[in-house]
């Protein structure tokens, strides 16, 4: 995405309003329909909240493989609240789109739908290059084991359940991300290419 404006910090304060509605909302109704699809979509859109509220100054960023604790993210005091400077939300953009790109490859490698790209030898020497570079560029904590690091292994290393995880949280972290560095689309038609 070309770098334009972030959005302003009207529109931020009015998006984590809006997340923090449906955020309420959700938590309200988990007990009686934990498994509502839409309930589901509205408590993994707390990522997306978080990360807002990170790019305004309220709130500390988790590693990847941690999500945000919803119900700290409820009622965020906006009043005195300044969006961080363009070169931080921006490296954060690039960490996030890192971590998507880690997790979409693990399923799509799974599922026999990824080609590697030319000059790889292989998947792994690849994932191994972007999680150094990563580090090097600040982006990643050090590689572990020549992947990514979450939950104390390498990517590669995961339950799948870690790794549902892990790309649920990537995917709301990136597209929060993507939606404050665009301006050519809603929160919902945020493009999250990796």
């Amino acid at each position: 995405m070309a770098r334009g404006k972030l959005r302003s910090r009207r529109e931020v304060v009015e998006r984590v309003g809006e997340l923090s509605t449906a955020l309420a909302d959700g938590l309200e109704r988990l007990p009686a329909s934990p498994d509502d699809p839409s309930l589901i979509d509205a408590l993994w859109e707390a990522e997306g909240l978080g990360v807002l509220l990170w790019a305004l100054e309220l709130a500390a960023l988790p590693p990847f493989d941690r999500s945000f604790e919803p119900e700290r993210l409820l009622d965020p005091e906006l009043g005195a609240a300044r969006l961080r400077d363009r070169v931080e939300i921006e490296h954060a953009r690039e960490s996030a789109r890192l971590w998507h790109w880690r997790a979409r490859t693990a399923f799509l490698g799974a599922g026999g739908e990824l080609e590697l790209p030319a000059g790889w030898q292989s998947f792994e020497q690849l994932i191994a290059v972007a999680a150094l570079r990563g580090h090097e560029r600040g982006l990643l904590p050090a590689p572990l084991r020549g992947d990514f690091p979450a939950f104390g292994t390498g990517y590669r290393g995961l339950a799948h359940d870690q790794q549902l995880e892990t790309l649920s949280i990537a995917y709301e972290r990136h597209r929060a991300l993507n939606w404050l560095c665009g301006r050519k689309s809603g929160w919902a038609e945020t493009a999250t290419d990796t």
